[in-house]
């Protein structure tokens, strides 16, 4: 004689459906985490790039700065303050880009928050069920 509930059901068919529900809200669960982290690892790649071209920006700033300096005590010429227009052009747009990248890694959160979120849902939902 099989326990059944209120629907007429039994037991051993509603935990089974339990289980199949529980198994699909794992999987779209595993999906969403997969999907967020995607969107975070994007934002960091971008942010990356912004602090490499910083960085290769700086390096030809320093390059052009070091060139038209020396330039510059050697023989004052306008070509050495051609180089020095062009190395504190160069140091400005490396200062933009640090920034830049700075911004965007302010927003990177590694924790997928969305899944958390629905997690602890899906924990009161299944507590709900059970009682």
């Amino acid at each position: 004689m099989a326990t059944r509930l209120d629907d007429g059901r039994p037991l051993g068919e509603l935990v089974g459906e339990m289980t199949r529900e529980l198994s699909q809200l794992m999987r779209q669960e595993i999906e969403l985490a997969k999907t967020e982290t995607k969107e975070e690892l994007a934002q960091v790649t971008d942010a990356g790039k912004a602090f490499g071209a910083g960085a290769f920006l700086g390096y030809l700033a320093a390059l052009m700065l070091a060139f038209a300096a020396a330039w510059a005590l050697a023989a004052v010429m306008p070509t050495g303050l051609a180089f020095l227009i062009v190395g504190i052009v160069l140091a400005g747009g490396s200062v933009v880009a640090l920034m830049a990248g700075r911004k965007r890694m302010q927003g990177f959160s590694p924790v997928p928050e969305q899944t958390v979120e629905t997690l602890k849902e899906d924990v009161e939902w299944a507590r709900a069920r059970k009682s």
